[in-house]
């Protein structure tokens, strides 16, 4: 990741092109992607050629007239542009055309970094006979108009996803057949064009949520604090910031980004490549089961999911573990290849005929004999079927099968807002990401550490994992955390999953309902998804606290959504998590339906 700051050592894959630009050069090494017409292009620079276009206006919902095309063809190589959009705002773009006459299948990328790093895919496509387009968006790099962060994207009011497919297809270099190839920013960027482009070929897509609340700007009905002010700022885009907290509802703004809803619009087939660790990892999942399961025609049946033991990016060695030399064994590099080829190539009339889900199991990572740490296939997800293994919380802190038969029991703490829990791993950006040790911070006073006597047998854990808490507080409104571990024999606490519920959410993120103080409420931690094998004398833990920051914004107790600017404004929250036999609080594990 591009290095901003001395503070900051991972970005939203500012060097996305950079630090693949030796898988480009590998794509070529093991065969890349056959001609689509023409033959290989030699690479050269066509200087800036202009392109304006007449403008019309431009209103929300469906599609508008795209820009209208140039009549001339261009040569080989690499051209400036600036292509207008229908409000008369241009975008620079860049376009890699390989040589020859015939016009060629293209691949499109939309970034709000730098395209000079799109140089070396322009080389790859070429080479085999496609064209690639990279553009800026809004704002960004020599494209005019104002940076909203991809709320130019999709189908709000300007549409430009939208306006530069169709304006690829109308080019004369352009056979009308177009892709998207894009990682993180530049993967949302063309995810939400999808919707509105229905004869899209394909897209490869990695790292990239399904919608943006619950899984980029707020997660729990908390506010994604150190990812959204911290990447968004760098930006240059502070205003975006402000804009996003003004609805800490799921109210209409946040429809503009989601694709779940929009799914049944979507007809292209897709590569999902997602990791355990990452910041979007149910995203990745979610994107591909609403798609597969719900897309249009094209697009059902025509999905394929990539779940690797990674973070944003791979890296072997990962938080306080070290990887299994097998971590990148899923070949995503030829994979996208393969499956841009196949799709660009007139792929509808052939099927996928590799595996359409292929997911990393974790395990235990300091025994080599351990079971786990190995790729697996399926053809959908869940890869099998499920039940759901309930471990309730006791007041002893253990956790196990056995349901509570208390009346009254529960346990309590006093939350803190001046002195919340740090953030020490999970799934991260920009701060440090993966599974650290969670054993210091399980000794907090604010902390509620819960285990299982140590395995008799090697437990498995495939799918989404839920902690279901009765809970009640002194203040108005607070949060609760949660964290799955897994306790080493030596008494490491290697995180697994985390995330956060702020109570007045409990039974929906559309409109809040406050809990009046003292009274008990039932509330839900959404964990994500995972695939983990537990090893025999381990032992399965839990961690209820109330923050987790600088990952997530910090609750000031008092009812309102962010912290006041005087923090004597906030107030200490004394709250309670109850697990008598009325109110059973329990850790849900989906596990193989015979195990």
């Amino acid at each position: 990741m591009r290095l901003l700051n001395s503070r900051l050592t991972l970005r939203w894959t500012a060097d996305f092109f950079k630090r693949f630009g030796a898988i480009a050069a590998l794509f070529v090494m093991v065969g890349g992607i056959a001609g689509c017409g023409g033959e290989p292009a030699v690479t050269s620079n066509a200087g800036v050629v202009s392109q304006d276009a007449d403008a019309e206006g431009s209103g929300a919902g469906a599609p508008v007239e795209a820009p209208e095309a140039p009549s001339e063809r261009l040569g080989a190589g690499r051209h400036n542009l600036q292509v207008a959009m229908p409000d008369g705002v241009k975008l620079a773009t860049d376009v890699y055309l390989p040589a020859g006459q015939e016009p060629a299948c293209t691949v499109l990328t939309r970034t709000p970094y730098s395209r000079d790093e799109g140089a070396a895919f322009g080389a790859l496509f070429t080479s085999q006979g496609i064209a690639f387009v990279i553009q800026s968006t809004r704002g960004r790099d020599g494209s005019e108009g104002t940076d909203m962060v991809f709320g130019d994207d999709g189908w709000g009011e300007h549409q430009d996803g939208f306006h530069t497919v169709e304006w690829i297809k109308e080019q004369s270099w352009s056979n009308g057949v177009v892709g998207t190839f894009g990682m993180s920013a530049l993967g949302i960027s063309t995810e939400l064009l999808a919707p509105l482009c229905p004869d899209l070929s394909c897209q490869v897509i990695w790292v990239a949520p399904s919608r943006f609340y619950g899984q980029l700007s707020y997660q729990g009905g908390v506010w994604r604090k150190n990812l959204c002010e911290e990447w968004i700022s760098e930006q240059g885009s502070s205003h975006v910031i402000e804009e996003w907290k003004s609805h800490p509802s799921d109210d209409s703004f946040w429809s503009l980004y989601d694709l779940e809803k929009r799914a049944p619009d979507i007809n292209a087939p897709t590569l999902h490549v997602g990791g355990w660790w990452d910041i979007f990892a149910q995203g990745t999942i979610d994107s591909f089961t609403s798609r597969q399961n719900r897309g249009g025609e094209r697009a059902r049946g025509s999905q394929v999911l990539i779940m690797g033991p990674w973070g944003h990016a791979p890296t072997k060695k990962f938080g306080d573990v070290e990887l299994p030399d097998n971590f990148m064994d899923a070949d995503l590099n030829g994979t996208s290849l393969r499956f841009l080829k196949h799709w660009l190539l007139g792929g509808q009339s052939q099927p996928w005929t590799e595996a359409v889900v292929r997911y990393y199991t974790l395990g235990d990572f300091s025994d080599p004999n351990a079971p786990g740490k190995e790729w697996r296939t399926a053809q959908n997800w869940p890869p099998f079927e499920t039940r759901d293994e309930t471990l309730f919380l006791h007041k002893d802190r253990s956790l196990s099968a056995e349901s509570p038969v208390a009346s009254d029991d529960a346990l309590e703490y006093d939350f803190d807002p001046k002195n919340p829990c740090p953030t020490h791993g999970g799934q991260n950006l920009i701060l440090p990401a993966g599974p650290f040790d969670q054993s210091e911070l399980g000794k907090r006073p604010d902390v509620l550490r819960f285990a299982t006597a140590p395995l008799e047998a090697s437990t498995e854990v495939t799918g989404r994992v839920r902690l279901r808490l009765f809970v009640s507080s002194d203040a108005p409104d607070t949060d609760f955390t949660a964290k799955l571990v897994d306790i080493y024999p030596d008494g490491k606490e290697i995180l697994l999953l985390d995330n956060i519920q702020r109570v007045k959410f409990r039974s929906g993120f559309e409109q809040p309902q406050p809990l009046a103080p003292g009274e008990v409420g039932e509330l839900t931690v959404d964990l994500w998804s995972i695939s983990m094998i537990f090893n025999a004398g381990h032992r399965i833990g839990v961690h209820v606290s109330s923050s987790n920051f600088p990952r997530f914004e910090i609750n000031p107790n008092t009812g309102a959504d962010f912290p006041p600017e005087l923090p004597q404004e906030m107030r200490v929250a004394h709250n309670k998590v109850h697990m008598s036999a009325a109110y059973p609080s329990a850790l849900i594990l989906p596990v193989p339906a015979e195990q």
